[in-house]
């Protein structure tokens, strides 16, 4: 909103919590009328404009790395990209925007909670297989390193000739 207006006007503008306040001094009634009109325009389309990623994450209070996570799986839908070069940047950024109606959607059905618990519980999975791969190994590690175990825990050898090894004692 404060782009929009005139540089000698920025400062005056202040945001807070859905309200727009534009404190001028005494006798400036044209600057007034002339920012209250780019004001009133800008905040007749607003409802349509898409969403930034860093006030999805203000709105919905998620952390970026839950929004990449949700983004990347398809939970929360992107409306498209945007590709812009920021000042003193050389190089230009591409990112994601969303639809406002989708964010107003995951906020009043309160899907945020209910997918930080299924990460939880995909998580929780991922740590419990991990253990159980990590005990597997270490047992197959401490009953001769390339061996393999089958259903019946008999070894069997991945390499050949280790039998011949195995019974000239060479392997103690």
């Amino acid at each position: 909103m404060r782009a929009r207006l005139p540089t000698g006007l920025r400062k005056l503008l202040h945001t807070e919590s859905r309200v727009l306040t534009l404190r001028l001094p005494e006798g400036s009634h044209a600057d007034a009328e002339a920012a209250s009109a780019i004001v009133s325009q800008a905040m007749q389309d607003i409802e349509d404009l898409p969403v930034i990623p860093r006030e999805v994450e203000d709105i919905l209070t998620i952390s970026a790395g839950e929004r990449h996570r949700w983004l990347k799986d398809g939970r929360l839908q992107s409306a498209g990209t945007r590709t812009v070069k920021l000042r003193g940047r050389a190089r230009k950024i591409t990112f994601h925007v969303f639809d406002p109606r989708l964010i107003e959607d995951v906020l009043d059905r309160d899907l945020v909670a209910v997918w930080r618990e299924e990460d939880a519980a995909t998580a929780a999975e991922n740590r419990r297989r991990a253990a159980a791969k990590a005990a597997l190994k270490r047992s197959q590690k401490s009953r001769g390193g390339a061996a393999t175990h089958d259903s019946q825990g008999e070894a069997h050898s991945e390499l050949r000739g280790w039998e011949d090894f195995e019974s000239d004692g060479l392997l103690r």
